[in-house]
């Protein structure tokens, strides 16, 4: 268990959702986190790079068996470092509301 611990990094709302849906996940998709959050490819782009750069996310391409082109499909998991961050970020959020750990 992390202990609480406000996070700059995490804090702004776009990356806690973001954080909050990666989670409970091994990965998630670009196209599918970006259709989650409703936003567009350059405000989700920058946000993932916010989170990369921490040390908190990991990108993967791959080529996708479902299209007959050849881009290729982002995968997006959250790394130890960001689970521990996003863990801890929601404690420290908790204990600010009084809801305790």
């Amino acid at each position: 268990m992390s202990e609480a611990q406000f996070d700059e990094i995490v804090h702004a709302p776009l990356r806690l959702r973001i954080c909050g849906l990666l989670r409970h996940v091994d990965s998630l998709d670009f196209a599918l986190l970006r259709d989650s959050l409703e936003v567009s490819d350059a405000t989700l782009s920058k946000h993932l790079k916010v989170l990369t750069t921490a040390g908190y996310l990991t990108p993967r391409k791959s080529a996708s068996t479902e299209r007959g082109d050849a881009r290729r499909v982002m995968w997006l998991s959250l790394t130890k470092e960001g689970r521990i961050a996003f863990d801890g970020h929601v404690r420290a959020l908790r204990e600010i509301a009084g809801n305790g750990p």
